[in-house]
């Protein structure tokens, strides 16, 4: 009697165990919280240029005159820009971006570029959005075509995994237009 029972019970667990195979779970990447931003003007009188800077945000001088570098450092992100004066050399400072910029067509997937102008504060350029696993994601470059050339590369302290980053990249994406549309020439 207690071998049939011992049976039945076998059987019940073999019935009851049979079912799909476990199939093990895809990687997972943290949660990235960007913060809520406002924005302040951010004008030093040894730069040509001034700019809407985030709250989350503080400004690194550079030894350049013009150079800055814009470090976020709850999303360990900096944001490097570099200025130029045009005295006659508007075409290789726009040839020497566009090489920056195409160094990284290596690991992207494509380089959608958007055009910017803005008569009124004669502000002119490029947005450049690159997508893929690269290290610098967003890139502008902004003129007004006689005096002034800046440029600037948003680049992480972390290993370029575009839908890790895609987060933060969004909020820098929105933090980055911000900075062209406000973007104004002090000189």
């Amino acid at each position: 009697m207690k071998f049939q029972h011992l049976i039945y019970l076998l059987t019940l667990v073999a019935m009851l165990s049979c079912g799909k195979a476990p199939t093990p779970k895809p990687y997972g990447y943290y949660r990235i919280a960007v913060p809520d931003t406002a924005y302040a003007i951010y004008h030093d009188a040894s730069l040509p240029y001034s700019f809407a800077l985030s709250s989350n945000a503080y400004v690194e001088k550079q030894d350049s005159a013009g150079w800055i570098d814009i470090v976020y450092p709850t999303l360990n992100a900096k944001i490097y820009c570099t200025y130029h004066p045009i005295k006659g050399n508007l075409r290789q400072l726009s040839d020497d971006a566009n090489g920056f910029i195409y160094k990284h067509a290596v690991m992207a997937n494509s380089i959608p570029e958007q055009g910017y102008e803005d008569p009124l504060r004669n502000v002119y350029g490029v947005f450049y959005d690159l997508k893929g696993n690269t290290a610098s994601p967003l890139q502008i470059v902004l003129t007004d075509s006689t005096r002034h050339f800046f440029r600037a590369a948003l680049y992480y302290y972390a290993t370029p995994n575009q839908d890790s980053l895609q987060p933060v990249t969004d909020y820098m994406r929105a933090d980055i237009r911000h900075l062209v549309e406000t973007l104004q020439w002090t000189e």
